[in-house]
């Protein structure tokens, strides 16, 4: 723990001098970072050396939260054991639950007289554990507790507002729940974004599976309807359809693998690229797919 708030500190460093006296109140000073805050008392403290740990109370609630965030359920229970009165600030545990689990239906309930956020943390952090073994036990786990409620749209927001899911398993389960996966889809906004950086954010959060088969096509078909829905002024100007956004992503998958893969030694050229997408995709400019072709030989892989 003591190391988190030395990692803290490093991160937020200014290149300043610092004064002698720490402000607990920066919103009174716009321009001062409070990393520098963090790194003068830590530095005092050690100078002193002093025993036990920095009491966090003396830091504004924003601060606390960043770096009790470096700790996983186990260290925040040792870590309320130590700053006993921080470790009883519901508001501070309603942070931490929110920054990593972003949306669960009890959120948006009235809430029992009593209510312990600190407690629903546990328990969050406990059905995603269930979840990453087994994903049909984590679910009913947190329907059992009233985290969640069975209805797709409730299910897509928690999949797609959580960081804490393991991919396999949340893949087996949206192939599995093909409701929340429609759920899930519409969530994304492609609004303005190039082709195959819409498709990178669209991976990130549904990952590919590692073969091509029924499900790569599913998601792709679904993908290539939300991204015409959400761009109608690119549909109109470049001729896009569902259809033919369906023919460049399989196209740019495969030359994402060409060029990315060790074991293909004759990379495709720009020239063979733009001949053989315009070939399927016969209305979409030549122009518009050679952009495609540097957009994937710059940034890498679109499901990576």
């Amino acid at each position: 723990m003591g190391q988190g708030l030395w990692r803290v500190a490093r991160n937020q460093q200014l290149q300043q001098e610092y004064g002698e006296h720490w402000d607990p109140h920066p919103r009174r000073h716009p321009q001062h970072c409070q990393g520098a805050d963090i790194y003068q008392l830590l530095r005092a403290r050690r100078g002193k050396e002093q025993q036990g740990f920095i009491d966090l109370e003396m830091l504004p609630p924003e601060l606390s939260i960043t770096i009790l965030s470096y700790l996983n359920a186990t260290d925040l229970c040792l870590a309320s054991c130590v700053w006993q009165d921080l470790g009883h600030d519901e508001y501070l545990w309603q942070g931490l639950c929110k920054s990593t689990w972003g949306h669960c239906s009890i959120y948006n309930r009235r809430l029992p007289y009593g209510f312990s956020y600190r407690r629903l943390y546990m328990m969050l952090d406990e059905g995603s554990l269930t979840f990453n073994a087994n994903h049909q036990e984590g679910i009913s786990y947190f329907m059992s507790k009233g985290i969640l409620v069975d209805h797709p749209k409730e299910l897509a927001k928690f999949i797609f507002c959580t960081r804490t899911l393991n991919w396999k398993m949340l893949r087996v389960y949206l192939d599995e729940r093909r409701d929340v996966l429609d759920e899930l889809v519409t969530l994304h906004n492609f609004s303005n974004q190039f082709l195959p950086n819409a498709l990178r954010d669209f991976f990130r959060h549904i990952h590919a599976p590692e073969e091509r088969g029924e499900y790569l096509e599913t998601l792709i078909t679904k993908f290539s309807h939300r991204f015409c829905a959400c761009n109608p002024v690119l549909v109109r100007d470049v001729g896009l359809s569902p259809d033919a956004v369906y023919v460049l992503c399989y196209s740019l998958i495969l030359l994402s693998i060409d060029l990315t893969s060790p074991h293909v030694k004759n990379k495709m050229s720009k020239r063979e690229f733009i001949r053989n997408t315009r070939h399927a995709a016969q209305n979409i400019s030549e122009d518009f797919v050679g952009h495609l072709y540097d957009n994937i030989y710059l940034i890498g892989h679109v499901a990576a």
